[in-house]
C-alpha cells in the first residue's frame, strides 16, 4: 500500500502539471477553429485542411520531444547531468534545422496541399493562406517540442506549463486584433499564432541553453550527437506516420463526404486532440519515470509505475468520456453557427466520448514504451494498426455511410493499438536497464 501511494505521488507530480500544460497546447487550434468558424464554413474547411498538413509536419517531429525526454530522463537517473543537458541541447539543434527544411517546404507545396485536401475551390483558397503564413511558425513549434521534452526528462513540467499559458493567452489576443480588429479572415488568425509560437520557442530554448551552460555542457552544434538524435528518431518517426497517416486518411474521407462532414470533422478532430492533450499527462508521466527508473536500473519499480498508471489512465479516460458525453449537445454552438454542421457533430462526439477510458489506457501504454526506447516495435505496431484502420475509413466514403461511422472507425483504430500495446507491455523485452536507449 505504501509503495502504491509512492507510485501515485511520482505520478501526480509529473502528470498534474504536465496535463495542465497539455491541455493549453491544442487551445491554439480550439481558439482558430472558434474564431474562423463563426466567419463561415468555407472558412472553416479550410482550416481543417490546413490544419491536417500543419498537424502532420508537427507531428511527425514529435520524436524530438518524446527522444529528448526519454534519453534525459534515463542520464538524469543515471546521474550523468552533464550529459543530459548536452544531449537536450544537440536536439534543439536538430529541430532548428529540421524546422527551416519543412516551414520552406510547406510554404512551396502551400497550394498543392491545401487544394488536395479541401472539398471545393473555395475552401482550397482558405487552406492555401492558412498553411502560407503559418508556415513561418514550423521552426518555432519544432524547437518548442524539443525544449519541452528535455524539460520533462529532468522533471521541470512548470516552465513549459508556464510557457505555454502566457503563449495561448497571447495568441487568442492576437486572432481577435488580426482577424476583427484588422479584418485579417484566415490569413490573420494564421499570423497570431505565428507570434505566440515564435514568442513561446524563444523563451523555452532560453531556459533549456542557460542551464546547460551551469552544467559546463557544450552548447555549440555537435554532428555526431545530432545525426545520432536524428537516427534514434527514425522508429518514432515512423510510428507517427502510421498515426498521422491514419488522421489524414479519415480528413479525405470526410472531404469526399461534402463541406458539412468535412467543417464538422474539423471540429470533432480538435476536440478529439484537446481530450489527447489531457489524457496524454498520464502518459507524459510514463515517459519519464520510465526512463528514470530503467536508467536506474530498477526493474521492479518500472513494472509497478507501469500497473498504477495503466489504472490512472483508464479512470481519467473514463472521466473524459462522462463529461464530453454531457457536453455534446451544446459544445458545438461553440465553434459554428451552421445548424447542419451542429446536428453532425452530436453523434459522433458521443462515438467519441464512449472510448476515452480507451483511449486513457493506450495513451499511457504508448508513453511507458517511448520512456523504455522502444521505438522498433512501436513502428511495426503502428503499421499493423494503419493495416487495421484503413479498411474501416474507406468503407465509410465508398458506401456513403454518413460521417458518425467515420468516427466509430476511429473507435476500431483505438482499439487495434490497445491491443498492440497491451500486448507488449505484458512481456519484458522493452524493460532495457541502464542508460542504453534502444529495446530490441
Amino acid at each position: 500500500m505504501r509503495l502504491r501511494r509512492d507510485d501515485d505521488r511520482q505520478i501526480l507530480r509529473v502528470a498534474v502539471p504536465a496535463f495542465f500544460a497539455l491541455v493549453t497546447e491544442p487551445l491554439m487550434l480550439l481558439a482558430d477553429t472558434a474564431i474562423i468558424g463563426h466567419l463561415g464554413t468555407g472558412e472553416l474547411g479550410g482550416l481543417a485542411a490546413a490544419s491536417v498538413v500543419l498537424g502532420t509536419v508537427v507531428g511527425l517531429c514529435i520524436f524530438l520531444a518524446y527522444s529528448s525526454t526519454a534519453t534525459v530522463s534515463r542520464h538524469h537517473g543515471a546521474g550523468d547531468e552533464r550529459l543530459a543537458h548536452g544531449l537536450a541541447v544537440s536536439s534543439l539543434w536538430l529541430a532548428a534545422g529540421l524546422g527551416v527544411a519543412l516551414g520552406v517546404g510547406v510554404a512551396v507545396l502551400s497550394g498543392p496541399l491545401g487544394t488536395g485536401l479541401a472539398s471545393s475551390d473555395r475552401v482550397a483558397g482558405f487552406a492555401t493562406d492558412y498553411l502560407l503564413v503559418s508556415a513561418l511558425a514550423i521552426p518555432a513549434m519544432l524547437l518548442i517540442l524539443a525544449a519541452t521534452g528535455a524539460m520533462r526528462g529532468s522533471l521541470d513540467l512548470r516552465t513549459p506549463l508556464v510557457v505555454t499559458i502566457v503563449a495561448n493567452v497571447l495568441n487568442v489576443v492576437l486572432n481577435v486584433v488580426f482577424v476583427y480588429g484588422l479584418d485579417g479572415g484566415v490569413k490573420g488568425a494564421a499570423a497570431g499564432t505565428v507570434v505566440a509560437q515564435w514568442f513561446a520557442a524563444g523563451w523555452l530554448v532560453t531556459v533549456v541553453v542557460r542551464r546547460a551552460r551551469r552544467a559546463h555542457a557544450p552548447t555549440d552544434p555537435r554532428a555526431a550527437e545530432i545525426l545520432a538524435a536524428a537516427r534514434e528518431g527514425v522508429p518514432l518517426l515512423v510510428r507517427t506516420l502510421t498515426l498521422r497517416a491514419s488522421l489524414v486518411l479519415g480528413t479525405v474521407v470526410a472531404a469526399r463526404l461534402g463541406d458539412v462532414p468535412l467543417a464538422a470533422h474539423q471540429v470533432a478532430g480538435s476536440i478529439v486532440v484537446f481530450l489527447a492533450f489531457g489524457l496524454d499527462a498520464v502518459a507524459i508521466a510514463g515517459q519519464t519515470l520510465t526512463g528514470r527508473s530503467l536508467g536506474a536500473g530498477d526493474a521492479g519499480r518500472t513494472r509497478s509505475l507501469t500497473g498504477r498508471m495503466v489504472t490512472w489512465g483508464a479512470g481519467t479516460g473514463l472521466v473524459a468520456g462522462l463529461l464530453l458525453a454531457a457536453a455534446a449537445p451544446w459544445v458545438s454552438h461553440l465553434f459554428t453557427s451552421d445548424p447542419a454542421v451542429r446536428d453532425a457533430l452530436v453523434p459522433a462526439l458521443l462515438v467519441v466520448a464512449a472510448i476515452q477510458p480507451l483511449s486513457g489506457v493506450v495513451f499511457v501504454l504508448d508513453g511507458v514504451l517511448i520512456g523504455a526506447g522502444d521505438g522498433v516495435y512501436l513502428a511495426w505496431a503502428g503499421l499493423v494498426v494503419l493495416a487495421a484502420y484503413a479498411p474501416l475509413a474507406l468503407a465509410v466514403g465508398w458506401l456513403d455511410a454518413g460521417f458518425t461511422w467515420l468516427w466509430v472507425a476511429y473507435a476500431g483504430f483505438i482499439a487495434a493499438r490497445l491491443v498492440t500495446l497491451w500486448r507488449r507491455q505484458r512481456g519484458t523485452a522493452w524493460m532495457v536497464l541502464g542508460t542504453t536507449r534502444s529495446a530490441h
